[in-house]
């Protein structure tokens, strides 16, 4: 699904950050992000979320080579990898569902085709009853949720979610990760960025660990 080669990425004339990057992303798979703080986890999600572009390097996703794809191209392709960031992305002034909803309506899909939907994945997150509330007043753990349900509202292929559990209690954390090992049950890849040591002894899973700009693979 995601494949990179000898990727490399600098910013203007400076140092490479990220160099010889090669590793791929396979369907219905599972896999830490790792790496010590400033190491370049985000920054990879961003490369393969099409967001960043290398400087060098070949990115293949679903069989497309990334620099080859026209601005035209990539909403259709972004919209099969759902990513959840560290900051949420919430906005303000709408409600849980209506944040949740807003890719299908940037769609254009009118809600009576999609209020089902929307409402049974925030059941499943654990919101139902937090569907009208708006984001200032919701928790950090609440804001999380919301960022996984909109997220997976259009049904991605890859889920990439950026220390989904960085800011929350231990008890939610293991709720959330019970949510993605679910998610990937169902068929989803996903790639979970963190450093929280902890939290992936628990799971049996490969690791992507990025250390001084390169990436080393543990299956």
């Amino acid at each position: 699904m995601i494949r990179f080669e000898n990727v490399g990425l600098r910013y203007g004339m400076g140092p490479e950050i990220l160099r010889d990057l090669s590793f791929q992303i396979a369907p219905r798979s599972f896999q830490f992000l790792t790496g010590p703080s400033g190491a370049g986890k985000t920054t990879l999600i961003r490369l393969i979320f099409l967001s960043l572009k290398p400087t060098r390097g070949l990115i293949t996703v679903f069989n497309r080579d990334a620099a080859s794809l026209s601005k035209t191209d990539l909403p259709a392709l972004r919209r099969r990898i759902g990513v959840v960031f560290q900051d949420f992305r919430l906005l303000d002034h709408l409600t849980t569902f209506e944040n949740v909803a807003l890719p299908l309506r940037v769609l254009g899909n009118e809600e009576s085709s999609y209020r089902a939907d929307v409402v049974e994945l925030l059941r499943w997150v654990g919101l139902g009853d937090r569907m009208h509330a708006f984001p200032p007043v919701m928790s950090g753990g609440e804001k999380q949720r919301a960022a996984l349900a909109r997220a997976l509202i259009g049904k991605p292929e890859i889920l990439l979610a950026d220390e989904p559990t960085g800011n929350v209690d231990p008890p939610l954390a293991r709720r959330l990760m019970r949510l993605f090992v679910e998610l990937n049950r169902l068929g989803t890849s996903v790639v979970i960025a963190t450093h929280d040591i902890n939290l992936m002894n628990q799971f049996n899973a490969r690791r992507l660990v990025i250390e001084e700009g390169r990436l080393t693979v543990y299956d």
